[in-house]
């Protein structure tokens, strides 16, 4: 029967234990499902961050990559506009050099019409034949440099007709170009979109997952999880990695309190190459004051001594948020000799690692069994000499002691012995100074000063 006091009238009433674990089983479901639900909540504030994360992400990746495609186009259009520039400048350049040429050509021209004329009206025949002379070497010379100019004409327009098509062929290029990187950035957005997209679904999974799972799940069931895991797991790989380890859960709780597992390992000659006490904790294993790792290390490390392992490891799902445990093996050497705190994927490997760090110093532990071996008589012999002084040296103590206790006795027999001589001789003395006495006894002494004696004494001789 329990005795339980009501927390609002202060009354206590007594209940089975049918009804105790009633009330057990109804605390223990309603904590386990507070806890659900604050799992749940967590798992959807995951979500959302990981929805909003992948939607900035996508957003910010959205922006960087339409700002370098704007930044490209921008450059692509700088350039196109500097061709069209180009081009304007060169044509009006060309035009220009051929105007300035068809100036001076005709400049000339009328120059030497000028002189001709006035050559005509001033000089004589002879002059005027060698003006007319002159006038045609003049012409010819016009002719032959209209056919320059014409022919300048034709390699201007033909350069020029090549550096627009130039231009337009290059115009039509960064258009394409242009295009394509539209395309390459409409195909990107998608890309990233349908990753993150990915993402979330399979978040959302893994969260229904664990819904379904915590969903199904006792509170017997999910403290034994763990356990289960690590058995398996081990079992899995014993026959081939650890064939002649133990592996086996802690019940002996003599001492008062045990852990989950003990593993032991030993090479042929029955050698222990190492020993490890495992404790496993999932998140809820946990209670109202124990819900870090730190709270069960001070345990842990007084079970290990007491079972003679050497070294100790937690293996827990507790602080799942933690960077310092998620990023692998962890040693607390700092607060407890020789222990570990480890994730259960790390569960393997950690034994892996001690027990291959042990086998280094198998040689010296068989190099100390050998040596133990052969002196074996010589420290048999020592144990047996020093059995024998203790023994020899136990028992001269207890006849020291008899000893001293019949000296000690005989001292006080011989003082008994003194005082009964003392007494005698004193008695002796007194028997002879009585008998002294009754020898000086006579009649006349008797008679002396007592006249009644003396006249009996009379008449008893008379009758005589």
């Amino acid at each position: 029967m329990h005795e339980i006091i009501c927390p609002h009238c202060d009354k206590a009433f007594k209940i089975d234990e049918a009804g105790y674990a009633d009330i057990l089983k109804q605390v223990r479901d309603s904590a386990f499902e507070q806890q659900l639900h604050e799992r749940l909540e967590l798992a959807e504030q995951d979500k959302r961050s990981a929805v909003e994360l992948a939607k900035s992400e996508v957003g910010s990746e959205m922006q960087k990559s339409a700002a370098a495609k704007d930044t490209e186009i921008q450059a692509l259009k700088a350039k196109l506009d500097a061709g069209e520039v180009s081009k304007k400048l060169a044509v009006s350049e060309a035009l220009s050099e051929i105007e300035r040429k068809r100036d001076a050509l005709a400049n000339e021209l009328e120059q030497l019409k000028r002189d001709r004329q006035a050559a005509a009206e001033l000089a004589d025949a002879k002059f005027a034949r060698e003006l007319q002379e002159t006038a045609a070497a003049k012409d010819k010379e016009i002719q032959n440099l209209k056919a320059k100019l014409d022919a300048t004409q034709v390699e201007q327009t033909l350069a020029i007709t090549g550096a627009v098509s130039a231009i337009e062929k290059e115009r039509d290029e960064l258009k394409n170009g242009l295009k394509q990187t539209e395309l390459e950035k409409q195909l990107s957005e998608k890309s990233l979109k349908d990753k993150y997209e990915t993402q979330i679904k399979d978040r959302d999974d893994a969260i229904e997952r664990l819904r379904d799972m915590k969903a199904r799940l006792s509170t017997k069931m999910v403290g034994e999880t763990l356990e289960q895991h690590c058995d398996t797991e081990f079992n899995r790989i014993r026959a081939t990695a650890f064939p002649r380890a133990y592996f086996e859960k802690d019940n002996d709780a003599r001492t008062g309190s045990k852990g989950d597992y003990i593993f032991r390992d030993s090479d042929e000659a029955g050698t222990e190459i190492i020993s490890i006490m495992f404790e496993m904790k999932n998140e809820n294993d946990t209670t109202a004051t124990k819900k870090k790792n730190e709270d069960f290390l001070k345990e842990l490390d007084k079970d290990r001594t007491e079972k003679g392992c050497e070294y100790a490891v937690l293996v827990s799902l507790l602080e799942p948020d933690s960077e310092l445990y998620n990023s692998g093996i962890v040693d607390v050497f700092h607060r407890y000799p020789r222990m570990y705190i480890v994730r259960p994927q790390f569960f393997l490997p950690i034994i892996t690692l001690l027990r291959n760090a042990a086998m280094k110093s198998l040689e010296y532990k068989r190099e100390l069994a050998l040596v133990k071996a052969q002196s074996v008589d010589i420290t048999h012999f020592e144990n047996d000499l020093d059995e024998f002084k203790t023994a020899f040296a136990k028992n001269y103590d207890l006849a020291s002691k008899k000893f001293q206790t019949a000296i000690d006795e005989i001292d006080k027999s011989i003082d008994h012995l003194q005082k009964t001589k003392d007494a005698l001789l004193g008695t002796d003395r007194n028997l002879r100074l009585a008998n002294n006495k009754a020898q000086d006894v006579t009649i006349k002494k008797l008679t002396r000063r007592n006249p009644t004696m003396a006249a009996k004494f009379d008449e008893l001789n008379n009758k005589n």
